[in-house]
């Protein structure tokens, strides 16, 4: 029997951007095209026949955002047959994890801005986009329980309170930080130093730590279990 099919395929990128001052944000741009028009979205856009799925999202993201990323995750396909007023359109989605302040932002073919928001203050968004965040942000949250992740974010040397902060962001809710700590320690990726931490009030201050990379992206590859 014949298949009348006349279904497009695209691309969506979920972006995660992370600080210690601002906590977890997502990387949108401002549609400057119909539908939507002046409604945020995901970057991302139509495969080109050429193209395969990671040159797409690497193209789109950079061209509507100026951000460029070495990897990004496949999330999920989104195939809902009323997802895109204009056509049948299938996205393939992607997510990482990345420094806000490591990019300059620069919109352009069918952005007309390109922003950063707080996971907690997101706009109204275009298409099944506000859906597609929220089941990456659930993918985020559960491989923290069996990879480290979010190292790349902090700085050589950090304090073990901006850890502590950049899991809770990522997770939506405090953690106990005693419990955490000897969870994390336990695996060997997490060295403590001799260097102090730099306090600007009054206070004791404690040592910095840093991770060991052979340590860190060998558990990266195994995968690790622990909850926190």
């Amino acid at each position: 029997m014949a298949v009348n099919q006349k279904i497009k395929l695209a691309v969506d990128a979920v972006v995660f951007g992370y600080t210690s001052k601002d906590g977890l944000s997502i990387l949108l741009i401002k549609r400057n095209i119909a539908p939507f028009k002046d409604t945020w979205a995901l970057p991302g856009g139509l495969v080109k026949n050429e193209e395969s799925l990671e040159e797409a999202i690497q193209r789109e993201l950079q061209e509507e955002t100026g951000v460029g990323i070495n990897y990004l995750e496949q999330l999920y396909s989104f195939g809902d047959p009323a997802r895109d007023p204009r056509n049948r359109v299938v996205s393939i989605a992607y997510y990482g994890l990345v420094k806000p302040n490591a990019f300059q932002l620069h919109a352009s073919t069918d952005a007309s801005d390109a922003a950063w928001f707080n996971i907690k203050k997101m706009p109204v968004l275009a298409f099944d986009h506000k859906e597609i965040i929220e089941r990456a942000l659930k993918r985020l949250q559960a491989k923290m329980s069996y990879e480290p992740i979010g190292f790349e974010l902090l700085d050589q040397r950090f304090p073990f309170s901006e850890l502590e902060k950049l899991y809770s962001a990522v997770l939506g809710r405090p953690i106990d930080r005693r419990n955490f700590k000897k969870k994390i320690t336990k695996f060997g990726f997490l060295e403590e130093t001799s260097e102090k931490q730099s306090l600007e009030s009054a206070g004791r201050p404690g040592n910095l730590f840093c991770f060991n990379e052979e340590k860190y992206f060998e558990l990266k590859r195994s995968g690790i279990n622990f909850e926190i």
